[in-house]
Parts: structure tokens; C-alpha cells; sequence
């Protein structure tokens, strides 16, 4: 690296700042393009198990009109999560409060049957809900899961792009809860 004056310093970081400035504003106006997406209703009538029983995806919103799905990697036939879907979820419950306070809700879903994922989540020290998707089309819907015949017919898009592999990836969804009680996607980042 150069040594400069503390003069030549502050004028060659105020360049930069210059530059900071110009990536933060184009930064705001993709997350306004991100917030301008359209939505699609969802139609289909999602029913999760949860600890309490049959859980619909209405009733995940916990009363809020935001609800955060994150798609954690736990197939039916694993003994435990991903590691790095263990990882994020790590974190998950310090931030939970700040935006729970903001009208948004977040559960986990996978799925793993729901006694692997309490037994998981225990071992785990997890307080945030998570409910397994192993008894509808969920993850398949939102393309987070994958079968070998969805792979043969090219059906299987990941990331907004053809999947060449049958498992599970991970993601997170989220939705939107009207007063009328109609649900709509408008995100989905893998």
C-alpha cells in the first residue's frame, strides 16, 4: 500500500465515499424494485404438521400479515438438518423479536417428519416454530425440493434456473396475509 499525508489520505477516501454513496442509492432502488414485485395469490390450501397438530399456512402468520418461510434442508430420510440451514438458524431466534414487532412472522418448514424436527430443534436449543411439509407439495411448490422424475423432465428449477440433481435445497419464502385472509407470495431468494 501507498503511505500518503493525511491530506492525500482524506481526499482519496472521500472518493471512495463518493463511490459508497452511489452503490447505497442504487442499493435503495433495487430493494424498491424487490418491494415492487407483483404478487401471486396462493390458491392451494397448505396443511403442515405442527406441535399442536394440523397447522394450515393461514395459522403460520400467528397473527401477522407477514409471514418469513425459511426452507430448511431436512429430508424425510436424514437423521438431522443441514449444517449450514443450522447454521442461519443459529441466529434466528435473537432476531425473531425485532421483526415479530413489525408485523412479521417466520417458521422453519422441512420435510423431515415432525418428531425428527422437535427432536432436532431440541438438541439444537431452538425456540422458533417449525412444522414439516411432509405430508403436501410445499417444497416442491416452491422449489426447494426435487424429485428424480421432476429432474428427467426438466421440471425441477432451482434458483430461477433448471436443477440437475433430485434432494433438497434451501431457501426463504415470504407471503402476505390481506384482511380478507387471502395469502400471496411476493419473495423468494435461494
Amino acid at each position: 500500500h501507498p503511505v500518503v499525508s493525511r491530506k492525500e489520505w482524506l481526499e482519496s477516501r472521500k472518493a471512495l465515499l463518493k463511490k459508497e454513496k452511489e452503490l447505497t442509492h442504487l442499493h435503495e432502488k433495487l430493494c424498491q424494485s424487490r418491494r415492487d414485485l407483483p404478487w401471486v395469490k396462493v390458491e392451494e390450501d397448505y396443511v403442515f404438521d405442527g406441535p399442536n397438530g394440523k397447522v394450515k399456512l393461514s395459522e403460520l402468520f400467528n397473527g401477522k400479515s407477514q409471514l418469513i418461510v425459511y426452507h430448511f434442508m431436512f429430508a424425510p430420510e436424514w437423521e438431522e438438518g443441514c449444517t449450514g440451514c443450522s447454521f442461519i438458524s443459529d441466529h434466528v431466534d435473537g432476531a425473531r423479536q425485532h421483526f415479530e414487532n413489525r408485523d412479521v412472522s417466520y417458521v422453519a418448514v422441512s420435510r423431515a417428519p415432525l418428531a425428527k424436527l422437535v427432536a432436532y430443534k431440541k438438541r439444537m436449543g431452538w425456540k422458533f416454530p417449525w412444522v414439516s411439509s411432509g405430508g403436501n407439495q410445499f417444497n416442491y411448490d416452491y422449489h426447494v425440493s426435487f424429485t428424480d422424475e421432476q429432474i428427467a423432465k426438466g421440471e425441477a428449477v432451482y434458483n430461477y434456473a433448471p436443477e440437475k440433481e433430485a434432494g433438497e435445497s434451501p431457501g426463504a419464502s415470504v407471503f402476505y396475509k390481506n384482511d380478507k385472509g387471502e395469502i400471496f407470495h411476493t419473495y423468494s431468494t435461494y
